[in-house]
């Protein structure tokens, strides 16, 4: 599986960004499909993630009620829509993957074999 993603840039605070992560190579319907994030000097976090088969969406605490995670199969991406941004969502953004994942670790960094190279997301005005 390889991961593309695109779609980051400078939004100001409340203002609202698109996520695009285009994937090629086999997917499964207990595929998952992650978002996760990585500050200047911070740890890599969890933000979003969701099945392939569109069962079942998970969000951190941060990103919950703001951010939505969302895929088209016929055009084999994964979207994160991202709403009311905050200075603190500035960070470099990856979607992840991988195949059989149970839902108890799909928040976890060390499920995910596949990465993107990461987009840059900025929030200031």
């Amino acid at each position: 599986v390889q991961l593309q993603a695109s779609g980051g840039g400078l939004a100001q605070p409340g203002g609202s960004l698109r996520l695009d992560c285009a994937v090629s190579g086999h997917t499964y319907s207990r595929s998952a499909m992650a978002w996760f994030r990585q500050a200047p000097g911070k740890e890599r976090e969890f933000v979003a993630a969701m099945y392939w088969s569109g069962d079942g969406t998970y969000y951190s605490n941060s990103a919950k009620g703001r951010f939505t995670v969302s895929r088209d199969s016929a055009k084999k991406a994964v979207y994160l829509e991202m709403n009311s941004l905050k200075p603190e969502d500035t960070a470099v953004y990856y979607c992840a993957a991988d195949n059989a994942v149970h839902m108890a670790t799909i928040r976890f960094r060390s499920t995910y074999k596949y990465w993107g190279q990461g987009t840059l997301v900025t929030v200031s005005s």
